[in-house]
C-alpha cells in the first residue's frame, strides 16, 4: 500500500505523507491534514480558500512497540475573509488533535486510563511518557469528566466513611486558639448493583450526608429502601432526616456489632488483669495468652484448645467476668446468626431474651453497656437479621479508597481525590457494560 494515502490509524482527518526510522529504531511519521472541515473557520463556521501560511507541530503519541514514535503535523493557516468575523486567521484542528494540542487524543485517554484504572499515580504515568503532570492529569480529569455521570436510583444504599489524611492543629481565624482537625471523607455505595461509589463527601456528620442526599433528585431518593450503616448516631440521625428518604429502612452491619461485643471482651480482660495483679498483662498470665482465643468464635476452635482456654482463665479469675464477656459475645454472635435461619421471629425473641438475661446478670459494666447498646440499635439490627443485608461492600469499596491514596502518596485537592476514587472504584460496572454491548 502506498504510504502516501495510507491513514494513520487511530488519528481520522490526517494522512501520512511519509515514514523514516533513524539509527536507533526511532519512526518518524509526517502527516498532513485531510479532512475538510478543517479549513472550516471556528467562528462563522465558512470554509476558507485563503492560505495565509503553514505551520509544523510535534505531537507527543503513544508508543509503538518498544521504541518510541515520533509525529510531525504540517498543517495550514487559513485566513477568515468574512467581514462579521471577529477571527482573523485559524490553524487546521481535527477531533484527535483539537487546537495548541501538544499530544492525541488517543495518548490523553491512555494516560486516563493509567491514572484511573490502574490507580498510577500522575508523575509515574507522565514520566513514562515523556510529558508533565499537569498535562497526564488533564488527560484524566477530560477522560473522568466523560465517564462519571449522575449515579442511577439504587434500592440499597451504604455509607461508611475513610480518613483523608492525619489528624493535624490548625489555628482558628476568629478566636486564635489551636484547633484539632480530623479530615474524613463519607463514601455513598450502590450495594443492591453495580455502580461502585455513587460519590463521597467531604466529612463524617450528618450534614455531610443530608448534603449529598439532597443533592440527588428526588427520584434518587425516593427509590432507596434500605440503608447499611454501622453504629455511627451521626448517620443514623441523617437517615432519620424528615422528608429526605421518606421509603428507607436503616440496617445496621452485623460486623460492627461482633467488633463491639470483642472490644467488651478486651476491656474485661484488661480490667480484670490490673485489679488482680496492678499491672498490664504478661505472657505468662493466662488471660494474655489466650486473648486471640477469646476473640475467636467458638466453632473456629478445636475442643482441645477451646477446653485449654477455658480452664486456664477459670483457673486465674475467681470473679468469673472473662469467661462471663467471652459467653455474652457468642450469644450476641448467635442471635445474629438468626438471619441464617431465615429470620425466625420466635427464634430471635428467645435468644434476645437470652443475651439480655446473661449481660444483666453478670453485673459486668461493659456488658451492660454492650447490652444497652444492642437495646439502642435493636430496630435496625433486627432489620440486618430479617433482611439479611450487610455494609461488606461498602468496606471493599474503602479497601479501594485507601488504595487510591497510597498510589497518589496523599491528596491536596479534595476534588482531585473525589474524581480519582470513584473512577478507580467504577471500573468494574464499566466493564460490565462493555461486556454487555
Amino acid at each position: 500500500m502506498d504510504q502516501s494515502t495510507t491513514v494513520l490509524f487511530g488519528l481520522p482527518g490526517v494522512r501520512v505523507d511519509r515514514v523514516s526510522t533513524d539509527d536507533i529504531g526511532v519512526r518518524l511519521v509526517e502527516f498532513f491534514t485531510d479532512d475538510e472541515r478543517a479549513a472550516a473557520c471556528p467562528g462563522c463556521g465558512v470554509v476558507s480558500t485563503s492560505v495565509k501560511g503553514h505551520a509544523v507541530t510535534r505531537p507527543k503519541d503513544i508508543p509503538y512497540g518498544e521504541v518510541s514514535i515520533l509525529l510531525q503535523w504540517t498543517k495550514t493557516r487559513w485566513r477568515c475573509r468574512e467581514e462579521y468575523c471577529q477571527r482573523g486567521s485559524f490553524t487546521e484542528s481535527v477531533d484527535e488533535l483539537p487546537p495548541r494540542a501538544r499530544v492525541t487524543g488517543r495518548l490523553g485517554r491512555a494516560m486516563g486510563w493509567a491514572i484511573g484504572d490502574a490507580a498510577r499515580s500522575v508523575s509515574e504515568v507522565a514520566t513514562s511518557h515523556g510529558v508533565s503532570w499537569p498535562t497526564a492529569h488533564r488527560g484524566f480529569v477530560d477522560l473522568a469528566g466523560r465517564m462519571l455521570t449522575e449515579p442511577d436510583p439504587v434500592r440499597v444504599l451504604g455509607i461508611d466513611e475513610t480518613r483523608r489524611g492525619k489528624p493535624r492543629w490548625d489555628r482558628c481565624t476568629t478566636t486564635g486558639t489551636w484547633v484539632r482537625t480530623d479530615p474524613w471523607d463519607t463514601g455513598f455505595v450502590d450495594i443492591s448493583g453495580s455502580q461502585g461509589l455513587l460519590g463521597q463527601q467531604s466529612g463524617r456528620t450528618s450534614a455531610t450526608v443530608v448534603g449529598w442526599l439532597r443533592a440527588r433528585s428526588a427520584q434518587f431518593r425516593d427509590g432507596i429502601e434500605y440503608v447499611a450503616i454501622d453504629p455511627a448516631a451521626v448517620y443514623a440521625s441523617a437517615v432519620r432526616t424528615p422528608d429526605l428518604l421518606p421509603n428507607a429502612v436503616l440496617v445496621v452491619d452485623h460486623f460492627h456489632l461482633v467488633a463491639k461485643a470483642n472490644d467488651a471482651v478486651t476491656k474485661v480482660r484488661q480490667r480484670v488483669t490490673w485489679d488482680q495483679r496492678s499491672r498490664r498483662g504478661r505472657a505468662i498470665d493466662p488471660e494474655w495468652a489466650n486473648r486471640r482465643r477469646l476473640l475467636r468464635g467458638r466453632e473456629r476452635m478445636s475442643d482441645r484448645g477451646f477446653a485449654r482456654m477455658w480452664n486456664e482463665i477459670d483457673a486465674q479469675d475467681p470473679s468469673a467476668q472473662i469467661l462471663s464477656a467471652y459467653i455474652a459475645k457468642e450469644e450476641l454472635r448467635t442471635l445474629l446468626s438468626t438471619v441464617r435461619d431465615g429470620g425466625d421471629r420466635h427464634r430471635t425473641s428467645h435468644r434476645l431474651q437470652r443475651f439480655f438475661t446473661w449481660c444483666a446478670d453478670s453485673q459486668v459494666p461493659e456488658l451492660l453497656t454492650l447490652a444497652k447498646m444492642v437495646d439502642t440499635w435493636w430496630p435496625e439490627i433486627n432489620a440486618f437479621i430479617t433482611t439479611g443485608i450487610t455494609n461488606a461492600k461498602t468496606e471493599g469499596y474503602n479497601r479501594l479508597v485507601k488504595q487510591v491514596k497510597r498510589s497518589a502518596c496523599g491528596f491536596r485537592n479534595v476534588d482531585n481525590s473525589a474524581r480519582r476514587i470513584r473512577f478507580h472504584t467504577t471500573r468494574s460496572a464499566r466493564a460490565s457494560i462493555q461486556t454487555s454491548c
